[in-house]
């Protein structure tokens, strides 16, 4: 299991050493693999690991807090910000000058605030079931569910993160992303601000955007909005959930426009 560390990462204790677990494959342009809230076996990236690899270099890492990397006690506000420059840090640490971000959920955020944050180091973005707005009202019963008894997800899911995150912290981790969670949607239904501070805008790599039309974390209008906001996007929908990789419904379709899309920009 290879480990990368970190000389510094604003995610550590007063922004020191991490160590950060990531899973590899292939040669080739590098493509990374970003996670979203409940960490990599909730929804794998297994099948793109393999199906990009014979043509690109691809990571898919655990971003400090999850899986096999240093664990967090909470979320920093706003910390879908530090967790991009972490992203950066560790293709300094292995020595990847650009790569393209494909990211879910949590991951989109993620690979949207490196690409305005570091343009020269992100060659693509691929938003995958992307958060744009703070106010999510519908979602509010699902992050207390999490923060308070995340065993009611289900045994499936609870077994897919004992795996990722070890009996011991798996509840934790949870927990912590749905407390960030709701300070978030308070935040926004007070502000009205998006996730990006109004910055999308601001990313000039070329974008996919691959979002489920069934996803139930997405508010009315939300995608919508968020591809005005971004308009020289590709916007691909599918017919399914929150994640159209993993879905048996979609993963197919999801995974030849990731294919599709990664190979045009950046070659491999």
């Amino acid at each position: 299991m290879p480990f990368a560390t970190l000389p510094e990462s604003p995610l550590a204790p007063g922004r020191g050493r991490a160590v950060v677990h990531y899973r590899e494959r292939g040669i080739g342009p590098a493509v990374v693999l970003l996670h979203g809230g409940w960490g990599y076996e909730a929804y794998p990236f297994d099948a793109q690991l393999d199906a990009l690899g014979g043509s690109h270099r691809v990571l898919a890492p655990d971003r400090t807090g999850y899986g096999r990397s240093g664990r967090l006690a909470e979320l920093p506000d706003g910390f879908h910000r530090p967790m991009a420059e972490e992203t950066v840090r560790l293709l300094d640490a292995l020595g990847i000058e650009r790569a393209a971000l494909w990211g879910h959920s949590d991951g989109a955020v993620v690979a949207a605030w490196a690409a305005i944050l570091f343009p020269d180091r992100v060659a693509a973005a691929l938003l995958e079931a992307f958060h744009f707005w703070k106010a999510k009202p519908r979602s509010v019963e699902f992050f207390r569910t999490g923060a308070e008894s995340p065993e009611r997800f289900g045994e499936e899911v609870c077994r897919a993160l004992v795996r990722d995150h070890g009996e011991a912290d798996w509840r934790g981790v949870v927990g912590m992303g749905a407390r960030a969670w709701l300070r978030i949607i308070g935040e926004g239904m007070r502000d009205g601000a998006d996730l990006l501070g109004g910055r999308i805008g601001e990313i000039t790599c070329p974008v996919l955007l691959v979002h489920g039309t069934r996803d139930p974390r997405t508010e009315p209008g939300e995608i919508e909005a968020a591809a005005r906001a971004l308009p020289a996007a590709r916007v691909r929908l599918l017919e399914t959930g929150h994640s159209p990789h993993t879905s048996a419904r979609s993963a197919a379709a999801c995974t030849r426009l990731a294919v599709e899309f990664l190979r045009e920009v950046l070659g491999g």
